[in-house]
């Protein structure tokens, strides 16, 4: 038998590693005997490096020579120095989380791993999800997709198998990162519709009003040689509140401390961290034009959707309670393993195909004029817009600002703010201008293709002199190799044929046109109307548009073609 890819949750708290076989999804444990590996780092008194249970062990003995919470900061400059001569990045820290799931999984298969399926959350960006890669990279394993934490969990509650269309909204709160996504299912379809999320919000931040709250309670308190038990002790009490009231007990410098806190005090103190689950959560339904009324289910995973006040707050937003059914701490990993099997092609497995969205906008810098002889520069303008479903192709047009201009640079960018400096920076194109005098004679068409391995193309055709440019922007981090590179390209191709050229789109006009022109009158004007609608969505360039157009076309034109012969 060949070794499984592996299903992997590399989670800001606990990470865990998971595959598929004999028709299920199979958790791994680790030497310990857990299928939890917290993911901590730390650096040993005679150099040794220890991840895991020990090292959060050492969160509480050794601060000052553990990290925790690192996925937090994936793809910045963030070092963390761990004892007196070690320094680490984010990505090298995750590797080492990486790299003992790894060793977990070769034990139990009594052979060697090497690739992976790894989940994400929704919202990280381009560079954030680079880092992923390399960690990964950097532990031996190579990826063979990043999947979005909210899509796995989806596939863990079985989504993927249902029948009939439905919308589902999965609400994924861990411990240091909170992503929403609503998805629909239909026709063997799982279709991302619309992310949003905070990447700065999770359960710790939850054990932070603990810890907080008790040095208020406790001011003249020293806490700062007793931050690993202290951390230690909010835990607890947060748990704790679940129940009702809580004791938050701690001994310093001989002296045993006690805050009492009450469900009313821990609701309130809650209240800001509540009201920013609840920003993601209206613009995912802003985003994709769906009613909280009109959604099968809200599903909740993570860890910290255990804390009943988080669960209260959805049941209030929601006017229901959400679905809860498996362990929050293992669903993302289930769903790994799932989408392996699917990558390995188990026949014990559905086909089942899976449209995911743009988290983020892409487009390019911009200057706008704001006055006779003045120009803003530095202005974002989006090409594919966030929340639109890959892969896709979109194109538009810009023009030089200036007589004689020599060149035009293309600086890409992914975000949402109106000005570049707030977005992050991808790339750059110069295209060299011919010798012209007007700009509005040099136009120059942009079009951004996007794939689900986060492969950008931009290509720029100046239309004047029928030249075309081309770059490619690529998420993994490392070079791909020719073969790898062409097979992307090829598919990235089919992509930048126009909907309304695509055949099957032509045949749905041609027969609406002859429809047109054999009938009369009210039916004419009918059928016209129908084209016009059937063209603005190809003109959209929006897949899911297309697709409920061409149907309702297809049907329309069946009945009219039907009516002439009863």
């Amino acid at each position: 038998m060949d070794t499984p890819i592996l299903g992997i949750d590399l989670g800001t708290t606990n990470s865990l590693v998971a595959y598929w076989q004999d028709g299920k999804a199979q958790l791994v444990k680790n030497a310990l005997g857990s299928v939890l590996t917290p993911s901590v780092v730390s650096v040993d008194d005679d150099g040794s490096i220890l991840v895991g249970a020990a090292a959060r062990e050492r969160l509480i003995s050794h601060p000052q020579a553990t990290a925790a919470s690192f996925k937090r900061y994936m793809g910045s400059s963030k070092r963390y120095r761990l004892g007196r001569r070690h320094e680490f990045s984010p990505e090298e820290l995750s590797a080492l989380v990486l790299g003992s799931l790894k060793a977990d999984a070769e034990a139990a298969f009594g052979a060697r791993v090497t690739d992976a399926v790894i989940t994400v959350p929704a919202y990280f960006n381009d560079t954030q999800r680079k880092a992923t890669r390399h960690a990964a990279e950097l532990a031996g394993l190579n990826v063979r997709r990043l999947l979005n934490e909210p899509t796995a969990a989806a596939m863990a509650y079985g989504l993927h198998q249902g029948d009939g269309d439905r919308k589902f909204l999965v609400l994924d709160l861990g411990g240091g990162t909170f992503d929403v996504t609503l998805l629909d299912m239909f026709s063997g379809i799982m279709e991302v519709r619309a992310s949003a999320g905070d990447n700065m919000l999770g359960g710790e931040d939850f054990t932070e009003l603990l810890i907080r709250g008790f040095g208020s309670a406790h001011p003249k308190a020293d806490l700062a040689g007793v931050q690993g038990p202290l951390y230690a002790a909010a835990e607890r009490a947060k748990q704790a509140l679940n129940s009702g009231d809580a004791d938050m007990q701690l001994t310093v410098g001989g002296e045993t401390l006690n805050w009492h806190i009450t469900g009313a005090d821990w609701e309130q103190r809650c209240a800001p961290l509540l009201e920013r689950c609840r920003t993601p959560i209206e613009q995912t339904l802003r985003d994709a034009g769906v009613r909280a009324a009109s959604l099968d289910d809200i599903i909740l995973v993570g860890g910290a959707t255990r804390m009943g006040i988080l669960r209260k707050a959805m049941a209030r937003l929601f006017g229901r309670f959400p679905t809860t059914g498996l362990n929050p701490d293992e669903t993302i990993a289930i769903g790994a393993a799932i989408q392996a099997g699917l990558v390995a092609q188990d026949q014990a497995l559905e086909e089942v195909v899976m449209t995911d969205v743009a988290p983020y906008s892409l487009g390019v810098e911009t200057s706008i004029q704001t006055s006779e002889q003045h120009y803003e520069s530095g202005v974002f303008s989006p090409i594919i817009e966030r929340n639109t479903v890959i892969p896709v192709s979109r194109m538009e047009t810009y023009y030089p600002i200036q007589n004689n201009q020599e060149a035009l640079l293309f600086k890409i960018y992914q975000g949402e703010a109106r000005l570049v400096r707030d977005n992050i920076y991808l790339g750059e194109i110069n295209i060299p201008l011919p010798d012209y005098r007007d700009p509005e004679q040099m136009p120059a068409e942009v079009r951004f293709t996007y794939d689900v391995s986060g492969l950008l193309e931009v290509d720029v055709h100046l239309p004047a002199d029928g030249s075309t440019h081309q770059l490619t922007i690529h998420n993994s981090g490392v070079n791909l190799d020719a073969a790898a590179l062409q097979a992307a390209h090829e598919k990235l191709a089919k992509l930048k044929i126009h909907p309304r050229d695509q055949a099957e789109n032509r045949t749905l006009l041609a027969r609406a046109e002859r429809l047109y022109t054999q009938r009369l009158g009210e039916d004419r004007q009918y059928i016209g109307q129908r084209i016009a609608i059937f063209t603005a969505a190809l003109n959209s360039q929006d897949e899911r548009l297309i697709r409920e157009a061409a149907q309702e076309m297809q049907e329309f034109l069946q009945h009219m073609d039907d009516d002439f012969w009863q």
